[in-house]
This record gives structure tokens, sequence and C-alpha cells, in this order.
């Protein structure tokens, strides 16, 4: 009986110890950037000629590598905004909040998970690691440590951090002065614009109540979804740029995609339910991403 229940107490435990971490590495967003990552290391061995097989350990130092860069990166913002997540609804889950987590382990842990990141991508190759090093340096220093609580470019600057991604994945095996790494450095930077203005909008009495500078919080919803439609349309130039490359198939997936959520987008100025209209919007743009990139990879097969 007593085996029973200290069974079932070690796997409560390790349950919430996965659920932390989860949290603190902020689980979808971590996935979010290792996706592109992996996208553009298949993509490159595509249009480079090159063999998956000849190339499996650049494939495990690079997606071991990038994890651990990304989730370094992740867990220094925990531990910087931990007084900002205690102020908000969507943070609360977060180990630097409720305490499961000190916040010294946390900063232990971002600076070792760091450093061999950057070690495993140095092993690669040097664009690759400095793409990494650009990455991780836009995101921890100038998005968490020095715009998040100053500016409303702080999206912007997000939106580059996260638009290294692919630039990572492609120069591990090619360098990454082709039309597909660019684009997809494009991509991204313009698709994070709306999906996190779209979060900050859905979340406006969270950053209002912290204190964030987020876009609605500073000029409003209305000028704030005006912003949004004029990133969504920024997209319309993907297609043609990708139209030599990916074909015909591509190409009309991909403009259906970008012109319905130009729709969407519209449809924003006369709803009278703006956050549940940027729920919409958030679930919207990652289709998008998560269908456009999926795309690219299967007409690579």
């Amino acid at each position: 009986m007593n085996t029973k229940h200290a069974s079932a107490d070690n796997s409560s435990k390790l349950i919430k110890l996965i659920t932390d971490i989860k949290y603190l590495l902020k689980g979808k967003v971590l996935v979010a950037n290792v996706f592109p990552v992996f996208t553009a290391y298949w993509l490159a061995l595509y249009f480079n000629g090159e063999n998956f097989t000849d190339y499996w350990l650049l494939f495990f130092l690079t997606m071991i590598g990038s994890t651990l860069v990304i989730s370094g990166a992740l867990m220094f913002n925990n531990w910087f905004e931990y007084d900002l997540d205690k102020k908000m609804d969507r943070t609360q889950r977060r180990p630097t909040v409720t305490g499961s987590f000190s916040l010294r382990g946390v900063l232990t842990a971002a600076v070792v998970t760091t450093v061999i990141g950057l070690g495993m991508m140095l092993m690669t190759t040097i664009e690759a690691a400095v793409y990494s090093f650009l990455g991780w340096f836009f995101y921890v220093v100038l998005y968490t440590f020095w715009s998040k609580r100053r500016y409303t470019i702080n999206t912007i600057i997000g939106s580059i951090s996260g638009a290294f991604t692919p630039l990572i994945g492609w120069a591990v095996i090619a360098p990454a002065n082709h039309v597909v790494p660019i684009a997809l450095f494009y991509i991204l930077i313009i698709w994070q614009i709306p999906h996190t203005l779209a979060i900050a909008i859905k979340r406006l009495d969270d950053y209002t109540r912290a204190g964030v500078p987020m876009l609605p919080v500073v000029i409003g919803v209305d000028a704030t979804i005006r912003q949004n439609l004029y990133y969504v349309i920024a997209l319309l130039p993907v297609p043609f740029l990708l139209l030599g490359t990916f074909g015909w198939i591509f190409f009309t997936v991909s403009m259906v995609l970008t012109i319905c959520w130009i729709i969407l987008s519209v449809k924003g100025y006369s709803t009278q339910q703006k956050q549940h209209w940027a729920n919409m919007n958030l679930k919207y743009s990652l289709i998008y991403l998560i269908t456009m990139f999926t795309l690219m990879i299967v007409l690579t097969i």
C-alpha cells in the first residue's frame, strides 16, 4: 500500500516538474522557434543537393544546440520579468511566479544552457553560431532587458530575434544568401508582429496592469488593428517571391492564406468584440505559419 502511495507521489512530482519546465520554457514558443530551424535545415539540404543521411551528426548538433540557445533565452526572459509575470493572469503558472524554481536556479540554468547551446552551434558552422548568438542577443538584451518595459518597438525587436531561426538552420549546410532563407527571415519578422499584436489586444488588461507599453496599451486597440493590417498586407509579396522556387501549388496556397488573413484583419475595424477578434487573429496566425512551413517541407520531399 505504501509502495503504491510512494509511486503515485513520485509520478505526481514528475508531472509537476515537467509542467513547470514547460511553463518555464514557454513550451509553444520554444516549438514555434525550433520548427523554423528544422524547416530551413531541411530546405538547405534539398536546394543544395545534399543527402540527409550524410549530415545526421550536424542535424543532431543543430537541433539540440539551437533548442538550448532558445531555451536559455526564454529562461533569461522569465528570470528578468518575474515581477511583471506576477501581475499578469496569463503568466501565473510560470515557476518563477509560483516559486517552484528559485530565481537563482533559473538564472544559472539560463547561463548554462546558453553556453552549451552556443558551443554546440560552433561545432556546426561559424555562420550558424553567429545567427544563434544574434537571435539570443536580440531577445535577451535588446528585447527583454532594454525595450520590453520602455518602448512599443519591443514587438519589432522581438520579431527580429525570432527571424534568425531559419538562418541558423540553413547556415549549417550552406551560406544563407539564398532566396529561401532570406524569404523565411522576412516572413518571420512580418508574421510575428500581427501575431504579437493579437496577444496584446487579447491580454490588454494584463499588459495595462503590468505597465508594459504594448501597442494597444499606448495607442489604443483601433490604431493597433490598423497596424496589424499593414503588416499582414506586407506578406503579399511572399507568394511571388517564392513562385519560382516552390511552384504554383505553394503560390496558390500562400496567396489564399494571405488574402484570408487580410480579410480577417479588415473585420477587426467593424467588430465590437475586439478580444474575440484578437483571439481569432492569433489562431489564424498560427495556421498561416504552420501551413506555410509544412507545405515547403512537403513540396521538397
